[in-house]
C-alpha cells in the first residue's frame, strides 16, 4: 500500500492550452502555452496542476475543425485581432463541442533564431504554471467559443487563474474525474458557473477505500458495478464508516439524525438527505397501531381458472379479481409465459387474442431493427464509441456470471447465453442514455427464463425496467427515496426497533440496498424470486408493497438483532447472510399482515398514506377512470395493429424466422 506521501496521478492530458493576453507586458505575440492538464493526490490533499510543455505553440499554423467535419479551416490570427474562423465558430452550435476539434487540430512549432529565444521560451512557460488544491476552489466557469475552456476560481485571495482552453477535448473527463473529489453544484445565478464544494474528507477516504478499481468513486461503482460496491465492498470496510461517523473520540456519544445525513451525504451526492423535503422525516409519534390481523395464503392461480377469466374473443373479464387471486397465491408456472405479459403491461387487459397476435407481428420488426443497429456496427465504428464498446464488456462479463447454475444459463456454449446478451445490447439501442448497468442482467434473467422467447423476453423486460429505472441512474434518486421511504414505515411499525437501529448508525437502513436495487433476486431461490415478482407486479394491496417486504424480513430478525445486541457491523453481517434462507410465503403473508394493520389506523400520518398511495386508492379503483384507461389502451392497441398489418401486407414477406430458443 503506497504511503501518504505518494504521489498519485488521478487525471491526465496533454494538448491543454492557455491563450495569454498579448497586451500584457512582456508576453509575446501569438503566443499559445500549451501544457498538461493533471489531478493528483498527496498527502490526502487533491491539486489541480498545469504544466506547460517543452515548445509553446504558434496559432499562425493552427488547423482546426469546423463545424462541417470534411472541411478544415485555417485560423490565420494576427497580433490583437480576433480570428475570422473563431468568430465563425462562435455563431455555430455545436452538437458535442469537444469532440468537434478532437484528431482535427495540428500545431507548428515555434522556430527561435537565438539561443536567448529559448530561454526566453522557458520563462514564458514557468510563468503559466500552476498548481492549487481542490479545497481552495470557490467555482469553475465552463465556456463554450467552439471549444470548452474552463476557468478556475480561488477562495482566498478571489482570483481566476488562467483560462484553460480544452482544443483538443477532455474537458469532459476532467470535470467527471473532479466531481469525485467535490460536489460541482450549478450557480442559480449563472448556468455556466459550477460552485465548488468539498467533502470530508477523511469519510471520502473511507468510502473509496471499499472500492477493488481506484479508478472511480463511490458514485461511479455503484452505476458500473453495483454488486462489488453493496454486496462486497460496504461488508469488507464497516469499520471505517463506523468510525468516520462517529469520530474517535465521541464513541459513545451518538451524533444527531441531521449530522449524520450530512455526512452520508458528503460522501456519496447521489443520496443526500434533505430532511425539510423528504416525506421521510415527518415527525413521527408512537402510534397505537392494533391488532396485526391474520392473513392466509392461497393456491396458485390454475389454468382451469385462468380460462374461466377469458370471453369468448380472449378478453380478460375482472381484471380486478384476477389480479387480487394472483396477489393472493401467485401463478402455476404453466400460465407465466402467457400471464406475465399482462402484468407487466406488454399486452393490455382489454385486448384480444387476435389484436394481441398483431401486438407481437409489430413488436417483433421493432425489436430486430433494434438489434439489427448494434449488429451492423463495424469493429472500426466500435473503435471510436467508447460507451457501446464499454456496454457490450460489461454485458458480456454480466452474462457469464448471471445464474450460471440454473439448467436454463448452465453450461458452455449456452443458447440462453446468447440471447441475455442479445436482449441487453439491443436495450442499449431502445434506451442508450441508460445503456447497460451492472445489475439489470439479473432483472432479464427469470423473465428470459419464462418466455423461452428473445422478442417477448425484450419487451417484458423493458416494462419491468420502466419501474425500475430510477434505482440504476447514476444520481441514484430511486435508491434514495425508497431508502428514506423505508426507515419511514419502520419507524411507524416499530418505533423501538428503528431507534434501536438508529442507535447503532444504522437507521438509514443502507444494509437494504441491495434488497431494493434488485427486488431481492440475491436474496429469494429462483424459484421464489418468479413468485414474489408476479405478484409484486399486480400492484396489491398497495403501491410500494415491496417496502412492507423489506419490513417484514425485518420484522422477523429484529428479535435476534436486539437481543443479541448487534453492533453496525454485526447488522450488515447478519442481514447479508439471509440470503437463500427466506420463506417467500411467511414474509408475504406477513407483508400483507402489515399492510391491513397501517391500513386501519384512524390517524395516519400523511407521509405513510403518500408512500403506500392510500390517499389515491379511490382514484384507483374508480371504475370511470379504469374505463377511460382501457379505452385508451384499445384505440392505441387497434392503432398499431393497423399500422402493422398494412407494413405486413404491403411488405409481402410471409416468412419468419423462429425466435424461440
Amino acid at each position: 500500500m503506497a504511503t501518504d506521501s505518494a504521489l498519485k496521478v488521478i487525471f491526465e492530458h496533454e494538448g491543454v492550452f492557455i491563450h495569454p493576453n498579448t497586451e500584457e507586458e512582456g508576453t509575446e505575440p501569438d503566443l499559445l502555452v500549451s501544457g498538461s492538464l493533471r489531478i493528483l493526490e498527496k498527502d490526502a490533499e487533491v491539486l489541480v496542476d498545469f504544466r506547460p510543455l517543452e515548445d509553446p505553440v504558434d496559432p499562425s499554423n493552427m488547423l482546426c475543425a469546423g463545424q462541417d467535419s470534411s472541411s478544415v479551416v485555417e485560423w490565420a490570427q494576427c497580433p490583437k485581432e480576433k480570428p475570422q474562423s473563431h468568430q465563425l465558430l462562435e455563431t455555430q452550435q455545436s452538437y458535442e463541442t469537444e469532440w468537434d476539434m478532437l484528431n482535427a487540430v495540428s500545431f507548428r512549432k515555434r522556430s527561435s533564431a537565438r539561443g536567448e529565444g529559448l530561454l526566453n521560451h522557458s520563462l514564458e512557460r514557468s510563468r503559466w504554471a500552476f498548481s492549487v488544491s481542490v479545497s481552495d476552489l470557490r467555482s469553475i466557469t465552463v465556456k463554450d467559443e467552439g471549444w470548452t475552456f474552463v476557468i478556475l476560481q480561488q477562495k482566498e485571495p478571489s482570483t481566476s487563474l488562467p483560462a484553460l482552453h480544452f482544443h483538443q477535448g477532455g474537458s469532459r473527463e476532467f470535470l467527471d474525474n473532479l466531481r469525485r473529489f467535490a460536489l460541482l453544484t450549478e450557480s442559480p445565478e449563472d448556468e455556466t458557473c459550477l460552485e465548488v464544494s468539498t467533502p470530508n474528507r477523511a469519510l471520502s477516504q473511507s468510502f473509496e477505500n471499499l472500492l477493488d478499481d481506484n479508478s472511480f468513486g463511490l458514485i461511479h461503482k455503484f452505476r458500473r458495478d453495483p454488486y462489488v460496491a453493496t454486496f462486497g465492498g460496504l461488508s469488507k470496510v464497516t469499520n471505517y464508516i463506523y468510525d468516520a461517523l462517529r469520530g474517535a473520540e465521541e464513541q459513545q456519544q451518538q451524533r444527531p439524525p441531521e449530522e449524520v445525513a450530512d455526512l452520508l451525504g458528503e460522501v456519496i451526492p447521489g443520496l443526500e438527505i434533505n430532511q425539510q423535503e423528504e416525506p421521510g422525516f415527518e415527525v413521527i409519534t408512537r402510534i397505537d397501531l392494533g391488532m396485526r390481523p391474520q392473513v392466509t395464503r392461497c393456491e396458485p392461480l390454475s389454468a382451469d381458472r385462468w380460462s374461466k377469466h377469458l370471453d369468448i374473443e380472449g378478453r380478460v373479464q375482472d381484471v380486478d379479481q384476477l389480479k387480487h387471486e394472483v396477489f393472493k397465491g401467485g401463478l402455476c408456472h404453466a400460465l407465466r409465459k402467457e400471464l406475465w405479459k399482462f402484468l407487466l403491461g406488454y399486452f393490455p387487459w382489454s385486448s384480444t387474442s387476435e389484436e394481441r397476435r398483431c401486438l407481437q407481428r409489430v413488436k417483433i420488426d421493432e425489436y430486430f431493427r433494434m438489434k439489427l443497429q448494434w449488429k451492423s456496427v463495424s469493429e472500426e465504428q466500435e473503435r471510436r464509441n467508447s460507451r457501446l464498446r464499454d456496454f457490450r464488456s460489461l454485458i458480456e462479463k454480466d452474462v457469464d456470471r448471471t445464474d450460471r447454475t440454473n439448467w436454463f444459463y448452465e453450461g458452455l456454449n449456452n443458447p440462453g447465453l446468447t440471447l441475455l446478451h442479445d436482449i441487453l445490447m439491443t436495450y442499449c439501442m431502445y434506451d442508450f442514455d441508460l445503456g447497460y448497468v451492472q445489475g439489470m442482467s439479473d432483472l432479464l434473467s427469470p423473465i428470459l427464463y419464462v418466455m423461452e422467447n428473445e422478442v417477448d423476453a425484450f419487451w417484458c423486460f423493458v416494462s419491468f425496467m420502466d419501474q425500475m429505472h430510477q434505482n440504476f441512474e447514476e444520481q441514484m434518486q430511486g435508491m434514495k427515496t425508497q431508502l428514506i421511504q423505508l426507515s419511514t414505515l419502520l419507524r411507524l411499525l416499530d418505533l423501538t426497533f428503528w431507534n434501536y437501529l438508529e442507535s447503532q448508525e444504522s437507521g438509514y437502513l443502507y444494509f437494504c440496498f441491495r434488497w431494493l436495487l434488485i427486488r431481492f433476486k440475491r436474496e429469494l431461490s429462483f424459484q421464489d424470486v418468479l413468485r414474489l415478482w408476479e405478484v409484486m407486479w399486480t400492484g396489491l394491496p398497495c403501491q410500494n408493497f415491496h417496502l412492507l417486504i423489506c419490513c417484514s424480513i425485518l420484522d422477523s430478525e429484529k428479535q435476534k438483532i436486539m437481543e443479541e445486541n448487534f453492533g453496525f457491523n454485526e447488522i450488515l453481517k447478519h442481514i447479508n447472510e439471509l440470503s437463500m434462507k427466506l420463506n417467500i410465503e411467511e414474509i408475504l403473508q406477513k407483508a400483507e399482515g402489515l399492510f391491513h394493520q397501517i391500513r386501519s389506523c384512524k390517524d395516519l400520518p400523511h407521509s405513510i398514506s403518500s408512500i403506500l398511495g392510500l390517499d389515491t386508492e379511490h382514484q384507483r379503483s374508480d371504475p370511470t377512470n379504469a374505463g377511460a384507461v382501457a379505452a385508451s389502451q384499445r384505440a392505441h392497441l387497434q392503432n398499431i395493429c393497423s399500422n402493422g398489418l398494412g407494413r405486413e401486407n404491403g411488405s409481402q414477406n410471409s416468412g419468419r424466422p423462429a425466435f424461440k430458443s
